[in-house]
C-alpha cells in the first residue's frame, strides 16, 4: 500500500468501525463513543491524523490521550507480553531456563514451584504466568491511584496537558516490565521459525494483494463492487484501498485457503 496512502494497523481498526461495519441505515460504522475510538487508535502518524478531526489533534499537539486510552494501551502491552511467554512455551520456541533470564519470570516460576510442588508443566506455566500479570497488573492500579492523587486532574483538558500519561507502573515494575518484553523481542520475535512463519504469512498477503488488484472480481461481489466505485472516484488509490480492506479483513485460515485457492495450489501452511 505503499504507493497508495500507506497502511497502519490502528487506523485500519479505526476505519472498520467508523466507516467499514454497516450495522445502521443512517450512517457508516458502529456509532462508538469517543473515548472507545480513542482507545483504538495507540498510534497514528501525522498524514491520517490530519484526516481525523478532533480525534487526531493529540497526535498533531504532542498531548496525552485520555485516561480510557491511557489505559487501553497499557493493558494491550501487559496482555501481549504474558501471553507470549505462554505461547512461545506451549510451542517450544521458549524454555523455562531460558526465560529464567528475566526476573520477573523466574522469581513467579521459582515461587510457584516453591508453594505447589508436583504440579504438571502445563499448570506450573499458567499459574506462572498468572502471578506475573497479578504483580504487573496490582502495581498498575496502585501506582496510577497515586498518580492521581499527586496530579488530581480536574478534567479531561487536565489530561491530556500533563507531560507523562497518568495511567502508569511504578519504575521499578515497568523496568522488570520492560526487560520481559525486550527477552521476548530478542528471543521469540527473531527466532528463525517465526521469522520463516512471517515471511510466509507476507509471501500470502502480498500474493492475494496482487491477485485482487489484478482482478477485482476475485473478490465478493459486494467488495468488487466497492473497488469498481472507489477506483472510479480515486483510481488506482481507490481500487487498492479496497482491496486492503478485503484483505486486512480476513481470518488466516481464511486468507490461507484464498492464497492456495488464487495464487498457489501447492500452498502448504503447515510445511514450516
Amino acid at each position: 500500500m505503499q504507493p497508495f496512502g500507506g497502511f497502519e494497523h490502528n487506523f485500519q481498526s479505526l476505519r472498520v468501525v467508523e466507516e467499514l461495519e454497516e450495522k445502521y441505515a443512517h450512517f457508516p460504522g458502529l456509532n462508538l463513543t469517543f473515548e472507545t475510538r480513542e482507545g483504538i487508535l495507540k498510534h497514528c502518524s501525522k498524514r491520517n491524523a490530519r484526516k481525523i478531526g478532533e480525534l487526531g489533534e493529540r497526535f498533531l499537539e504532542g498531548r496525552q490521550p485520555g485516561l480510557e486510552a491511557q489505559l487501553a494501551n497499557i493493558a494491550d502491552e501487559i496482555a501481549y507480553n504474558n501471553h507470549d511467554v505462554d505461547d512461545g512455551l506451549r510451542a517450544g520456541l521458549l524454555t523455562e531456563e531460558e526465560l529464567s533470564a528475566v526476573d520477573l519470570f523466574r522469581e513467579k516460576y521459582d515461587q510457584v514451584r516453591s508453594t505447589a510442588r508436583n504440579l504438571g508443566r502445563r499448570v506450573l506455566i499458567h499459574e506462572t504466568v498468572r502471578a506475573m500479570i497479578d504483580e504487573v497488573v496490582t502495581d498498575l492500579v496502585e501506582n496510577t491511584q497515586s498518580v492521581l492523587d499527586t496530579h488530581q486532574p480536574a478534567d479531561i483538558d487536565a489530561v491530556r496537558q500533563l507531560p507523562k500519561a497518568l495511567v502508569s507502573l511504578s519504575s521499578g515494575t515497568a523496568i522488570r516490565h520492560r526487560a520481559l518484553k525486550d527477552f521476548l523481542h530478542s528471543s521469540l520475535y527473531q527466532h528463525e521459525r517465526v521469522q520463516a512463519m512471517s515471511k510466509q504469512a507476507q509471501a500470502v498477503v502480498s500474493g492475494l494483494f496482487a491477485c485482487y488488484m489484478n482482478d477485482i472480481h476475485a473478490m465478493p461481489r459486494q467488495h468488487a463492487a466497492r473497488a469498481a466505485n472507489w477506483e472510479a472516484d480515486t483510481g488506482d488509490s481507490g481500487r487498492a484501498r479496497a482491496v486492503a480492506d478485503y484483505v486486512a479483513g480476513m481470518t488466516d485460515r481464511y486468507a490461507y485457503s484464498a492464497y492456495g485457492r488464487l495464487a498457489d495450489p501447492e500452498f502448504n501452511k503447515d510445511s514450516l
